[in-house]
């Protein structure tokens, strides 16, 4: 827990702030504070700054606080992901958020086991969990955008072009193909397949939207090890 996130519920009244019961453990148990002690600290969806614990009580913990600074700088990238395995799409939501990503669909590909779709770490509140470790992690506020695309043509057919917006369109795609691009700062919307790569007619649909086939080497990756590396590939990291 790089950034001490509150939610808003946490306010009591005049900058002091109440611990969740895992934040507590966390400031407690781990980083051993003490009254006075101070920690760097964040609002959900807005500033961050320097918290000071004003009380330890019972295994409670308030602390006042009153952001003092901006978010952190957001990507410019969307990312377009064909759903992971299961075991693998906690961990990979963790390093999106951490890396800045705002807005994620999580679509689905001829490839992707339909029993994926049914899988428990879908439900929201699960989702939602990762992301927030994902922005303790990167001492980050704002939450990212999620969107489950369980049918792949209605999503691309009626719903990409606004997503994407004017933002610039990659494909990572096995092949033979330009070499991605790097270092750009422009909005860029990048989609990843799954393991066995986008089927020809799913390519050739995002063709038809924009989008551009670049290669990345000639390993074949896993999605978890291709996605940190694709990122910092194409954009530069703030």
């Amino acid at each position: 827990m790089n950034l001490l996130l509150l939610h808003p519920e946490q306010a009591l009244t005049d900058g002091l702030w109440r611990l969740s019961d895992r934040q507590a453990r966390h400031v407690c148990g781990v980083l051993k504070l003490s009254v006075g002690d101070t920690l760097r600290t964040g609002i959900l969806n807005g500033g961050t700054g320097k918290g000071t614990i004003e009380s330890i009580k019972n295994n409670g913990v308030e602390l006042t606080f009153n952001p003092e600074s901006e978010a952190a700088t957001p990507l410019p990238l969307n990312l377009l992901l064909a759903l992971p395995r299961p075991k693998m799409l906690k961990r990979i939501l963790i390093d999106a958020t951490s890396l800045g990503i705002k807005r994620i669909v999580l679509i689905n590909s001829w490839k992707v086991d339909k029993s994926y779709w049914q899988t428990p770490n879908l439900k929201a509140e699960l989702l939602r969990e990762k992301m927030l470790l994902g922005l303790e992690q990167a001492r980050d506020t704002q939450m990212p955008e999620l969107i489950l695309a369980p049918r792949f043509k209605p999503f691309v057919e009626d719903v990409l072009d606004g997503w994407a917006g004017d933002s610039r369109r990659l494909i990572a795609h096995p092949g033979d193909f330009p070499a991605m691009p790097s270092d750009l700062t422009d909005a860029v919307t990048l989609a990843i397949g799954p393991e066995g790569g986008w089927t020809d007619y799913e390519v050739e649909m995002l063709r038809d939207k924009g989008f551009a086939c670049h290669g990345f080497g000639q390993r074949i990756l896993r999605v978890e090890t291709a996605l940190p590396a694709l990122v910092g590939r194409v954009m530069r990291l703030p």
